[in-house]
C-alpha cells in the first residue's frame, strides 16, 4: 500500500469523525465547528499535495471521498437532532435528501463499474456546487448554535442544499445514462 502525504491527511479527516461527533453530543458546537474546519483544512491540503506533489494514488481516489462523505454524513445526522442544536437543527428531510443522493451515486457507480465497466465517474460541476453549499450549510448550522446569530442565512443555505441536492441528483442521472451509452457505443464499435 503506497502511503503518501493525502492519504494520512485524509485518514487524519476521518480521525476527527469521532471528536466531532463526541463535540456536538456535548453540546460544543465551537469545538466541533473548529473540529470541521480543520477537517476542512485536511481535505484542502490533500487535494493541492496530490496534484502539486504528484501524489495521487488509487488509495487517495477512495480514501479522500470517504473521508468527506463519512465527515458530511455524521454532520447532518447530529445537526438534524433537534435536543442537540438548541438555536437551529437542519430538518430531518434535508438531511435524508442528502444522505439518499449520495446512496443512489454510490449505487449507480458500482452498478455501471460492474455492468459496463466503467471505472471514472467524476463529480459534475453542479455536484462540486451542492458539496460547496453543503459544507457552507453545516459551518453556518454550527456557528449559529454557537453565537445565536446567522439563523436566517443558516435557514436560506439548508433550503439552497435542498435544491442543489435534488438538481444535482437528477442531473446525475442524466450524467450515468450518457456514460452508459457512450460505453455500450464503444463496446458495439469494438465487436463491429
Amino acid at each position: 500500500m503506497n502511503l503518501t502525504v493525502p492519504n494520512v491527511l485524509s485518514m487524519l479527516r476521518m480521525a476527527l469523525i469521532p471528536w466531532f461527533a463526541i463535540s456536538l453530543l456535548d453540546g460544543g458546537h465551537g469545538r466541533a465547528l473548529i473540529i470541521f474546519a480543520l477537517a476542512g483544512v485536511t481535505d484542502a491540503l490533500d487535494g493541492m499535495i496530490a496534484r502539486l506533489g504528484n501524489q495521487r494514488s488509487v488509495l487517495g481516489m477512495y480514501l479522500d471521498p470517504m473521508a468527506d462523505k463519512l465527515l458530511l454524513v455524521c454532520a447532518y445526522i447530529l445537526l438534524s437532532i433537534p435536543s442537540l442544536n438548541p438555536v437551529l437543527a437542519i430538518p430531518v428531510w434535508v438531511t435524508v435528501l442528502v444522505i439518499t443522493r449520495d446512496v443512489i451515486i454510490v449505487a449507480v457507480a458500482l452498478i455501471l463499474h460492474l455492468a459496463l465497466k466503467v471505472n471514472r465517474f467524476p463529480p459534475s460541476l453542479l455536484s462540486k456546487l451542492n458539496t460547496a453549499a453543503q459544507l457552507t450549510a453545516i459551518v453556518l448550522v454550527l456557528g449559529c448554535n454557537v453565537v445565536h446569530r446567522f439563523e436566517t442565512a443558516a435557514l436560506v443555505s439548508i433550503y439552497v442544499v435542498a435544491g442543489l441536492t435534488l438538481a444535482s441528483g437528477v442531473d446525475y442521472i442524466f450524467h450515468a445514462n450518457r456514460l452508459a451509452a457512450a460505453e455500450r457505443a464503444e463496446s458495439d464499435g469494438h465487436a463491429a
